[in-house]
């Protein structure tokens, strides 16, 4: 009798965690229901990877974005601007996965893209004859140093429904690594105008990102 007792509740037990009826830990279900509602949350209508937010507004750091889509890396450097290039740096530009899927479907951004940029350093190695280039074994030219900054774009119609296109900018810092955690959202007038004024394809500067044209036929 012993042992049909013990078959029995261990049968019980089996047949309630089966049917999701029994808690094996508090905590556990907590932390799983947790994951489960971030998850949720992360995922716009559209399929889309959204930023991630704090209570006060301000957008976090995005995390792995160097594991995103590249799509490109523009330099207007220094020698060729009267030495004062407004952006002097490498940009490396990524996509969230999802939104770049969502492009080459759609032809259109999606709400929750985002876009990061990281900005390099222009390499020097005491040999740039008075014009920022240099030398190396490929011959003269302009080569990447070291990460210097971090920015994102983010369209988002429910949470910047006042901003020109539905897009915000942030920075994380003009600085080496470690960047900030978050970032605060630029005044229109900062980023907007000009993506406004000269961006391709709906606030993005596709004419610099064959990637991002071959991704629309």
């Amino acid at each position: 009798m012993k042992k049909i007792a013990t078959i029995t509740k261990a049968t019980i037990v089996a047949g309630l965690l089966i049917s999701g009826c029994a808690t094996i830990s508090g905590a556990a279900d907590t932390a799983t229901s947790s994951a489960s509602r971030a998850v949720t949350a992360a995922a716009s209508t559209q399929g889309v990877q959204e930023a991630s937010f704090t209570s006060t507004g301000a957008v976090r750091q995005p995390v792995g974005y160097r594991e995103w889509i590249y799509i490109g890396t523009p330099l207007t450097p220094n020698a060729l601007n009267g030495g004062a290039a407004a952006f002097p740096e490498f940009h490396n530009v990524y996509v969230e996965p999802t939104a770049f899927k969502h492009f080459e479907r759609t032809g259109e951004w999606a709400d929750g893209t985002q876009i990061a940029k990281e900005l390099v350093s222009v390499r020097s190695n005491n040999n740039d004859e008075g014009n920022g280039s240099s030398q190396e074994v490929s011959g003269r030219g302009y080569f990447m140093g070291e990460f210097v900054g971090l920015e994102l774009a983010v369209k988002d119609s429910s949470r910047y429904a006042d901003e020109p296109g539905n897009w915000a900018y942030f920075s994380f810092g003009h600085t080496p690594e470690p960047y900030a955690a978050t970032a605060e959202a630029f005044p229109a007038e900062s980023c907007n105008a000009c993506h406004a004024a000269s961006a391709e394809t709906d606030f993005v500067f596709s004419q610099f990102y064959p990637v991002v044209r071959a991704a629309q036929n």
